[in-house]
């Protein structure tokens, strides 16, 4: 299943599991590479019915940003304005909208909304005035507010919406759990590596993922607060993420978090880590 992860994989390169730099490597290029497992993907595989479960989480929320036409100052502005987004009904809009509601706009009457495609494509947008706000990632984010653009919020100053983890097959969790527990506690490492040493992950960008020392940096600088650093998932960001499941999947019935997560792998990593979870 695409965006399910292996379980072991990075295991065996060099400093194994028990050394947060090679893990770490794979942490940092994975938003960038389009290799991170989606908690969203694994909960999506779950309530369609796929033996998988979210066990960890590595990313808090999603590195979204609302980024204006110089001429708007505030979210409030924006009403019966024009949204660019990647696709309609993706994370990215969802995201928008939640936002949009906290500042007491209804997207579905007051917002138009455009799917344009690649950062490209909504950037050019922006530019040309055929819409008046966008969602855009970082660095982009930055590097279009040095060009008189106005960053208007940023998705995890709001919600909590889980971006990347950890899922595995239900079978695994049950009859591999040792192997399991390992990659969490690996991750959480990796994750607290990232952390705490910008240049050394900065350098895992320009080194691995081929791109200018800057655009590292300021990657590393977007995403740096929302690295996870005890492998928890928030139960209100866990129910946001279910909810937007059973909204795609056309699904009326309850679900519980119990059944797309299963979290006592993660506690027992924690506990042998010395880290309290929330």
């Amino acid at each position: 299943m695409r965006g399910t992860p292996r379980i072991g994989a990075g295991a065996s390169r060099p400093g194994g599991l028990g050394h947060p730099r090679p893990v770490a490597e794979r942490h940092v290029l994975a938003p960038h590479l389009g290799e991170a497992p989606g908690v969203a993907a694994v909960v999506g595989a779950a309530i369609a019915g796929l033996p998988v479960k979210v066990v960890a989480g590595f990313l808090e929320n999603w590195p979204l940003t609302l980024i204006a036409r110089p001429e708007f100052k505030s979210v409030k502005e924006l009403r019966g304005r024009t949204l660019g987004v990647s696709s309609y009904g993706a994370t990215p809009e969802v995201a928008a909208r939640l936002i949009f509601k906290h500042f007491g706009i209804d997207p579905e009457k007051e917002i138009k909304v455009l799917a344009l495609g690649s950062d490209a494509a909504r950037i050019t947008a922006l530019k040309q005035k055929v819409v008046d706000v966008i969602v855009i990632s970082p660095p982009a984010d930055s590097q279009m507010e040095k060009l008189g653009f106005n960053i208007l919020a940023r998705a995890h100053e709001f919600f909590n919406l889980p971006y990347l983890g950890l899922g595995a097959n239900t079978k695994k969790i049950k009859e591999r759990a040792d192997e399991v527990k390992r990659v969490i506690r690996a991750a959480i490492k990796a994750n607290r590596y990232i952390y705490e040493n910008r240049d050394g992950a900065a350098e895992v960008l320009v080194e691995w993922g081929k791109v200018e020392r800057d655009f590292a940096y300021q990657s590393y600088d977007g995403i740096r607060n929302l690295f996870n650093l005890d492998g928890s998932v928030p139960e209100d960001g866990l129910r946001l993420v279910i909810e937007q499941a059973k909204k795609a999947a056309k699904i009326t019935r309850e679900i519980s978090s119990s059944e797309v997560a299963n979290f006592s792998l993660l506690r027992e990593a924690q506990k042998s880590l010395g880290i309290k979870g929330r």
